[in-house]
């Protein structure tokens, strides 16, 4: 009877164990809704000032046009548009007020655009820019693609330390062959002692926490996400903008936040 018991008790213990070793889904938004994006989860950068890099899109706010969800997948879209300054319009949307997280597994699935001039983008900011402006403060790019150079995908990060500024940013790339035909999973895994980039779960960089101060390591910190897509600009209009391409659009089929990495 002893021994059933034990054996009970064991049983249990490590059950509980392996549910607390389970990593735990703590925001998602699977797009299932459609029409505009949720705007309980997510806000809009709004504008065409060229947001730090000399870009052409107008970001839009509540425009079908530029994004919104339909078939279960969110859809920004960038469109030339004479009737703007700069001639073209996108969305950049983000969970800034919303949801922000320190720490944790953050994906997203998603089909980029295609196209000289097209620059997608999934990638993170401090919600509060507690060691000041960019670059201080840090930024997380899980995701980056430049339409020129068709197939390599980007994962970066800036601090004060290491930034495209001084052309010290600290990434490396994959080759996607099929980037805007088929979705990939795009994710980073942030812990205290680094972050694991991931694309459809295979670690391709890390970057590690040198311990030293925020200068090379303001990543202790809460962080937003944004999704976007800029047209032009000093990284993604280096060989100008194709005039024949428009629209482009990046596809969302999720973006899932975990407390820490699921085994899939």
């Amino acid at each position: 009877m002893k021994t059933i018991l034990s054996l009970a008790l064991l049983t249990l213990c490590l059950n509980l164990y392996s549910k607390a070793q389970e990593a735990r889904l703590i925001w998602s938004d699977e797009f299932s809704e459609t029409g505009l994006p949720n705007p309980k989860k997510w806000t809009y950068d709004v504008g065409d000032h060229g947001w730090g890099n000399e870009e052409l899109e107008y970001y839009s706010q509540n425009d079908l046009k530029n994004a919104r969800i339909e078939n279960g997948l969110l859809i920004i879209e960038a469109h030339a548009d004479s009737s703007y300054p700069k001639g073209y319009t996108s969305a950049r949307l983000l969970t800034k007020g919303n949801a922000a997280w320190q720490y944790g597994y953050i994906e997203a699935k998603a089909k980029l655009p295609q196209g000289r001039g097209t620059w997608p983008a999934i990638w993170m900011l401090p919600e509060v820019n507690t060691h000041g402006g960019w670059p201080k403060s840090g930024e997380i790019d899980i995701m980056e693609h430049v339409g020129y150079d068709p197939g390599k995908v980007h994962g970066t990060v800036h601090t004060e330390t290491f930034n495209h500024t001084d052309g010290t940013q600290k990434g490396d790339y994959q080759l996607l062959p099929d980037f805007s035909t088929e979705f990939h999973t795009y994710a980073v895994d942030w812990t205290k002692e680094k972050i694991d980039f991931l694309i459809d779960g295979n670690i391709y960089f890390t970057f590690e926490n040198t311990e030293k101060d925020y200068r090379d390591w303001p990543f202790d910190k809460p962080f937003h996400l944004i999704l976007n897509i800029a047209v032009g600009g000093g990284w993604g209009g280096v060989q100008g903008v194709a005039p024949d391409i428009w629209p482009q659009r990046m596809e969302v089929d999720y973006v899932r936040v975990y407390d820490k990495k699921p085994h899939h």
